[in-house]
């Protein structure tokens, strides 16, 4: 997910505020009523913190990696990797966890990291396809290991509050490559240890 273009020049807090008074008014209500008032400011900084993934890099986070790991050469495994993130399409909530994994060939990066990253691609406007893609790739990028795998699990907003308006519903993704891809027995060991819908 890129951000604006370089020719566009980003919006000021004062043009993102009258913004959202246009949208308030849009949707029959008065800007200039008491509740209303700080409605404007609180939105502009809930959009800093909803999006703050646009400043950051995922892959300044996976460059300080370990070569010492005793020769463990098994698959790691980060599961339940809480995230909110924002639908593209109608700016909606997302909601859901991730699940991490891959099979280090010599190099191995702190756990938190894989969260960081995880974070960074969740708080930008998104698709869950294309974030389950982004995760792996940088994952690859960072560590060529034997094989990365990432599912994620989403209840999606968009969904449930408008539209058909189905609660319950989740949509779980997965992108697998190397091993994880091309051999069974690992992608199922990895499936069995993340458990997707099995664990409350």
């Amino acid at each position: 997910m890129t951000g604006p273009r370089d020719d566009d020049a980003m919006p000021s807090r004062d043009q993102a505020e009258a913004a959202v008074r246009t949208l308030l008014r849009w949707a029959g209500d008065d800007p200039a009523r008491e509740g209303l008032l700080d409605t404007p400011r609180r939105v502009a900084e809930a959009y800093r913190d909803w999006f703050s993934g646009y400043a950051l890099d995922p892959d300044d986070y996976m460059q300080r990696t370990f070569e010492e790991v005793g020769g463990y050469d098994e698959m790691i495994v980060l599961r339940d990797i809480e995230f909110e993130s924002h639908c593209e399409h109608h700016m909606a909530p997302i909601i859901g966890r991730a699940h991490v994994g891959y099979l280090p060939d010599g190099k191995v990066v702190g756990i938190s990291k894989l969260a960081r990253v995880v974070e960074a691609y969740a708080r930008r406007l998104q698709v869950q396809e294309k974030m389950t893609s982004q995760i792996a790739d940088c994952i690859e990028r960072a560590l060529a290991p034997r094989g990365v795998g990432v599912v994620i699990e989403a209840a999606h907003e968009c969904m449930t509050t408008r539209g058909i308006h189905k609660r319950g519903v989740s949509m779980v993704t997965s992108k697998m490559l190397g091993t994880f891809r091309e051999d069974a027995r690992t992608r199922s060991e990895f499936l069995e240890f993340i458990q997707v819908g099995n664990r409350g």
